[in-house]
């Protein structure tokens, strides 16, 4: 009786520790796609099962996305993924370590980031670039002064 129990304790643990190697993600089959996909991914076909999982499944995603958009919103992410392409490895490192970043926020912290972008975004050409040449120009101890006092107009406006 004990080695019984002590038998199926253990043959439990395994199937425990066992479960998350065995539900490994296999990803997404080519013919699992809609045809929409197929047209969108087309390119991709050949090389489609050698993608890692999680890639095939953005892929997807986006895929579905850009059957939604019209002409316009296709032609602005055709030129918006040309900029990408055409950007230095090292920018792009640093982009995505940024959207990371800025991903890791609290969601009242990103409101207040797109809030700030898009009132800088509403200010003249002239201005911003004035503004990217003084924080340019501007020393560390100067950025972090402007740093604090942001911050402390930002406890300001949510106590009053």
């Amino acid at each position: 009786m004990r080695f019984t129990i002590r038998w199926l304790v253990a043959v439990g643990l395994c199937a425990l520790l066992a479960g998350p190697v065995l539900a490994q993600d296999t990803g997404i089959e080519w013919q699992q796609l809609t045809p929409e996909q197929h047209r969108v991914l087309q390119p991709l076909e050949k090389r489609w099962k050698d993608l890692p999982p999680q890639r095939q499944r953005r892929l997807s995603q986006v895929a579905e996305r850009w059957a939604t958009m019209s002409p316009d919103e296709r032609t602005q992410a055709r030129e918006r993924f040309a900029n990408w392409r055409g950007l230095p490895e090292e920018r792009r490192a640093h982009i995505r370590e940024r959207y990371a970043a800025f991903r890791a926020l609290p969601p009242d912290q990103q409101e207040q980031v797109r809030q700030n972008f898009k009132r800088f975004q509403s200010l003249s050409p002239e201005r911003r670039k004035e503004l990217r040449e003084r924080w340019r120009e501007a020393t560390p101890e100067q950025r972090e002064r402007v740093r604090e006092l942001a911050r402390k107009r930002r406890a300001e406006r949510v106590k009053g």
